[in-house]
C-alpha cells in the first residue's frame, strides 16, 4: 500500500509548483484587502487529487492494481491516505496565509484563524468524501460532469428557496449543543462521514471489473 501512496503523491507532485504560486499570489491578494482568497489553496487540494484519478484512468492503472493481492482495497486505502496528506498540507498553507495576513494588517486573531483553518479542513474533507464514491463508481470523466451538474442543481435550488422566502428552523437545543461543543462535534461528524465515504468507495470499487 505504501507504494500506491507514493504513486499518488508522485503524480500530485507535478501540481505542487502551481499550488506554491497560488499560495504566494493569494497571500498578497488577501493582504491587499480580499481575505476571502485565503480559502483557495485549501480547495486546490481537491483539484490536485482529482488529477491523480485522471492519470490512473489514462494509464490503465486500475487494471494492474486489481491483479495485486488485496490490490483494490489497498488502492482505496492509499487514495484516501494520500488525500488526507495533501489536505493537511493545503490546510497548513491556509493557516500560514491567515497568520501572515493577520501580522501584515496588525489584526492577528488566533481564534478566527483556528476557526478558519478548521472550516477549510472540514469543507475540503466533506467535498472529497462526497466526490470519491462517484469517481470510484463511474470514473473521473463521468463524475466531473455529474459533479458540475450537481453543483448547479444545488445552487439553483438554494437560490429558488432563498427567493421564495423558505427558511429552515433548527431547534434551539441543537443550536445550543452545536454552539457549546462545535470544536468536538464538527471534527467527529467529519470523521464519520469520511469513514462512510471510504467504506462506500471500497464496496463500489471492489465490485468493478477491469
Amino acid at each position: 500500500m505504501l507504494g500506491l501512496i507514493k504513486k499518488d503523491l508522485f503524480m500530485a507532485k507535478s501540481n505542487f509548483k502551481t499550488l506554491a504560486i497560488i499560495f504566494v499570489v493569494f497571500t498578497f491578494t488577501a493582504i491587499n484587502g480580499n481575505e476571502n482568497f485565503v480559502f483557495i489553496p485549501a480547495f486546490m487540494s481537491v483539484m490536485i487529487m482529482m488529477s491523480t484519478f485522471s492519470y490512473d484512468e489514462y494509464n490503465k492503472t486500475d487494471a494492474f492494481i486489481s491483479t495485486l493481492p488485496n490490490g483494490k482495497k489497498n488502492a482505496i486505502k492509499s487514495k484516501y491516505a494520500a488525500t488526507l496528506f495533501i489536505t493537511l498540507i493545503s490546510v497548513l498553507l491556509t493557516f500560514i496565509i491567515c497568520v501572515v495576513v493577520g501580522y501584515a494588517k496588525n489584526s492577528l486573531n488566533m481564534e478566527y484563524i483556528i476557526a478558519t483553518t478548521l472550516g477549510c479542513c472540514v469543507g475540503v474533507i466533506l467535498l472529497q468524501s462526497i466526490i470519491y464514491p462517484f469517481i470510484f463508481k463511474y470514473g473521473i470523466e463521468k463524475s466531473r460532469i455529474g459533479i458540475f451538474v450537481g453543483i448547479f442543481a444545488i445552487t439553483g435550488i438554494a437560490a429558488f428557496l432563498a427567493k421564495s422566502g423558505y427558511t429552515i428552523t433548527i431547534p434551539q437545543n441543537i443550536l445550543t449543543l452545536l454552539n457549546n461543543y462545535w470544536m468536538i462535534m464538527i471534527p467527529l461528524i467529519t470523521i464519520i462521514i469520511l469513514f462512510l465515504s471510504y467504506k462506500i468507495s471500497e464496496h463500489l470499487y471492489c465490485k468493478k471489473e477491469f
